[in-house]
């Protein structure tokens, strides 16, 4: 009779331990989420950034869908749209270019709200050249080091010389030789070798 009595009771409280520890929150913390701000381009410029011939912009204007668009700018370094006709873009900010466009079409619009944004960045670019798989030139994106631009062009052959790679920069009128490591670079030896790229440079491999 005791025994039943102790199953009895046993019974009685196993949903309430069970409902205790099914609602009981975790300490452990949520699992960490990665969001990507819409829009974003591993190509898009920095606010500093000056537009450049063949670069792509997109050009937003509030509720005005007939002059919102993607255009590439003109070798001449101008763009055209409806309205403004044609106007130079190249050698501003995305922000300078959208006061201008702004200004131009207060004739048209009651205060127009405008929008600049630099999608992909085609008018500055560096070169690779020697003894790697693909070797030409390479779009310059904002900060890239010769590491990163050695790693867009498929490898190295097997006669590339990897201690030494150097980079030719034009200064003051002269061709400076900027040396590169790839075996120390790759280790995280002598960071200061791995510079940042500036517009027309040329990466070696000999």
């Amino acid at each position: 009779m005791r025994r039943l009595g102790t199953l009895f009771l046993g019974l009685l409280f196993m949903p309430l331990a069970y409902s205790q520890s099914a609602t009981k929150p975790s300490s452990a913390p949520p699992p960490a989420q990665t969001t990507r701000p819409a829009g974003s381009s591993a190509n898009q410029a920095t606010d500093d950034y000056k537009i450049g011939p063949q670069d792509v912009i997109r050009i937003d204007v509030w509720k005005e869908p007939d002059i919102t668009r993607t255009i590439p700018v003109r070798p001449d370094g101008k763009i055209s749209l409806p309205l403004v006709n044609d106007m130079q873009a190249a050698g501003l900010t995305a922000m300078q270019l959208a006061k201008n466009i702004r200004e131009a079409l207060t004739k048209y619009i009651t205060e127009p709200q405008v929008t600049v944004t630099v999608t992909e960045i085609n008018s500055q670019r560096v070169f690779v050249t020697g003894e790697v798989a693909h070797a030409g030139a390479l779009n310059l994106l904002p900060g890239m080091t010769v590491l990163q631009a050695l790693s867009s062009v498929g490898g190295f052959t097997q006669f590339a010389r990897l201690t030494k790679i150097y980079v030719l920069r034009s200064e003051d009128g002269k061709q400076v030789r900027h040396p590169f490591n790839y075996k120390e670079a790759v280790k995280g030896d002598h960071p200061e070798q791995d510079i940042m790229l500036q517009p027309g440079d040329v990466i070696v491999v000999p």
